[in-house]
């Protein structure tokens, strides 16, 4: 649509004659073609965002003659009523349930804010939908004598999904489905859907799993031309490949990982010598077989990253790269882009550079036989591996000088436990356990955040456009509240309103060990933002760093392969101004894009391990656990095990006395026996039920 009639749409829409209309109408008079009337209809939405004009519940469109409508983020709660998100504002918009009309979970919205209020929270009522968050939704089909109904997985979808027997692709009472919303129903109609697949039935164990990775829209499947594009790459390095780069295959080289992983993207080479050390991290070269713009790295930033659930791993590129070319396999001519840096006695890296390489992986260890070497506990292991001991105790000794080093400039280290599931064939959990952090995984971490934190440096002096892992500060509010909630245990965040990370670092030192410390420990982490991928440059605050980025892990991170090729492109000479201009269109979605999927995979991840936790409790109905008491609420007291699985023991549940509720000390007291349960207290719990579709856990008290 040209200007002239863009500017003949709002003259209309201001003549009082010509409004309210449908956009047919308004197609006729303004002379539309088909084409041009989807452009239209785009316009339309764009001056509902602007709050210039408002659609009507018929369908017309006219002039807002009111204060522009609020745009923003519709969050919504099991409960019916919801919250939406304005950009720049600092507190979020109560919307009370009789106002959310037809608006789901994550629906963009147009909301007009109430004059009257009840609490200190603003309100306001939703009076557009203006973009729907998911068009498809994931939950369990439940017949009726004509009819059918899914009730959404998701609990902040309140609404059940009408499905008429035409619609419904002959799903039974049980299925997990995939549907899509048809009519979005309103006041007095519930919406209705379409059957799209069918997962499974809710007994099958594999069927909740793909029903957690298909309600967040996570890909599966690779599409059919970027399967028979893998089939022509070569499964070894040609010759010719190796020309040109710095030859490594001569020089002691190692991976060290989990002794389940299969795709292996970082190795090292280290020597000590008379003034340090000389530190190798060599990342594989991912960018040399999946170019930009061609299908593989369409599908790769798709994804953005590799999603690591309980039972499987969702690669972002094809596994025949990821475990196959592309990874670091032991006794293999491997392409790579490598960081060599040469570090004084103290840690500081003197000299640098950044080169294209060829490697060769002598030796594939795991986290597990790294740190028995080093403890020096197994002869055998040792002699089996005494070619490679000596770099090792290296490692380890200037592991340990680097972390000194992140912990003197104010570092946080939130260690808390990670559970570890094994499965059985069938997919059904037999045992949790905590991962076991050694020193080997942290000679690994330090030594990927140099290689991040000298790679993001650099290229902030080049002034070449990036993607940079940005850790903001954390909201004065946020630490406010969490400074106010552990005065009551008498600590105190050192500082005013811009607290030092180092202040949260001796907080998490002072808690160490006390009853209080998981508590303390977790509302540290939730009052810190979130990091995330941007163009800008502005620090990454857990780590007490001015730069830092991502460039180790290309395999399963999408911004890592971009940023090699960035590197790249310095490397050989071709940023010229054509290059930067590229980039700098380019990035600023890259980053967005891969913040939200790497988001959508922590979802994912979170909730399969909940699951799994669930239906391995299952299994233990009845049985009695020892637990610590995690946390004290209004509602009851949640007990944490030691295999990281938590419970709550509700109030109504706590029936040997009446409990009264202490929210300054966070405890109960029996009001006739005087008996408490207090955080951080050892307690007894039975398992009393376990709910899937909730994946919650409930104990009761161990009599």
């Amino acid at each position: 649509m040209n200007l002239e009639r863009k500017q003949l749409l709002i003259d209309l829409m201001k003549h009082k004659e010509y409004q309210p209309m449908k956009i047919k109408e308004l197609a006729i008079i303004l002379q539309l073609s088909k084409n041009e009337r989807k452009e239209l209809d785009e316009l339309l939405q764009e001056l509902i965002r602007d709050g210039q004009i408002v659609r009507t519940k018929r369908g017309k469109y006219m002039m807002n003659n009111k204060e522009p409508y609020l745009i923003g983020k519709f969050t919504s709660h099991q409960k019916g009523f919801g919250f939406v998100e304005i950009e720049g504002e600092k507190e979020d918009i109560f919307i009370p349930a009789k106002y959310v009309g037809t608006a789901f979970h994550q629906d963009t919205v147009a909301i007009d804010l109430l004059k009257e209020s009840r609490g200190q929270r603003q309100e306001g009522k939703i009076v557009e939908i203006i973009k729907r968050g998911k068009e498809t939704l994931v939950g369990r089909y439940e017949e009726s004598q004509n009819f059918g109904f899914v009730v959404a997985d998701n609990r902040k979808i309140h609404k059940d999904i009408f499905i008429s027997k035409s619609n419904n692709l002959n799903a039974m009472k049980g299925h997990k489905v995939v549907l899509e919303i048809i009519d979005w129903g309103d006041e007095d109609r519930k919406p209705e859907g379409k059957i799209l697949e069918i997962i499974g039935h809710i007994d099958d164990p594999e069927t909740e799993i793909l029903a957690i990775v298909k309600d967040l829209e996570i890909p599966i499947e690779f599409p059919i031309e970027v399967k028979n594009l893998v089939k022509s790459i070569s499964i070894t390095v040609d010759e010719e490949e190796k020309k040109e780069r710095l030859d490594f295959r001569d020089i002691q080289t190692v991976t060290i990982d989990g002794a389940d992983a299969k795709d292996l993207d970082d190795a090292i080479t280290l020597s000590k010598n008379e003034k340090g050390y000389e530190l190798g991290v060599h990342i594989a070269d991912v960018t040399h077989y999946v170019r930009e713009n061609g299908p593989l790295d369409k599908t790769a930033l798709e994804r953005s990253t590799s999603v690591y659930l309980v039972d499987r791993v969702i690669p972002m590129i094809p596994r025949q790269l990821s475990n196959g070319i592309c990874s670091l396999n032991a006794g293999e001519d491997r392409l790579a882009l490598s960081c060599i840096m040469n570090l004084d006695k103290s840690g500081k890296v003197v000299d640098y550079k950044i080169v294209e390489t060829v490697i060769h992986v002598d030796e594939r260890m795991t986290y597990k036989d790294v740190a028995t070497l080093i403890e020096g506990t197994d002869e055998e292991l040792a002699n089996r591996y005494e070619s490679v001991l000596e770099m090792f105790i290296n490692m380890e000794e200037l592991s340990e000088i680097l972390i000194k080093e992140r912990h003197e400039r104010g570092a946080i280290d939130f260690d808390f436990p990670e559970a570890k599931i094994e499965l059985n064939e069938e997919g059904a959990p037999i045992e949790i356990h905590v991962y076991d952090r050694n020193n080997a995984t942290r000679i690994i971490e330090s030594f990927m955040l140099l290689a991040n934190e000298v790679v993001a440096e650099h290229f902030y002096w080049q002034e070449i456009p990036f993607v940079y892992r940005n850790h903001d500060k954390p909201n004065k509010d946020k630490i406010q509240a969490l400074n106010k909630f552990i005065y009551n245990f008498g600590h105190h965040l050192k500082g005013k309103d811009n607290i030092h990370p180092r202040a949260i670092q001796e907080l998490l030192e002072e808690v160490k060990g006390t009853s209080e410390e998981i508590l303390i420990s977790r509302l540290a982490l939730r009052s810190m933002k979130q990091a995330k991928y941007e163009v800008d440059c502005i620090g990454h605050y857990g780590l007490a760093n001015k730069y830092y980025t991502h460039f180790t892990s290309p395999i399963r991170r999408y911004p890592d392969l971009q940023i090699h090729r960035i590197i790249k492109e310095s490397i050989h000479g071709n940023m010229n101004q054509a290059s930067k201009e590229h980039f700098r269109k380019i990035l600023p979605q890259v980053a967005k894009q891969s913040s939200e999927n790497e988001r959508r995979a922590e979802t994912a991840e979170r909730e399969t391990v909940k699951l799994k936790k669930v239906e391995y409790m299952k299994r233990h109905l009845g049985d009695v656990f020892e637990g610590v008491i995690s946390s004290v609420t209004s509602w009851g007291i949640y007990i944490e095990l030691p295999n990281t699985v938590e419970g709550l023991v509700h109030v109504t549940a706590m029936d040997d006395d009446y409990y009264i509720y202490d929210e300054e000390k966070y405890l109960y007291r029996g009001e006739r026996l005087g008996k408490t349960y207090a955080l951080g207290d050892k307690i007894s719990v039975k398992v009393e039920g376990c709910n899937l579709q909730e994946r919650t856990i409930d104990f009761s008290i161990a009599k």
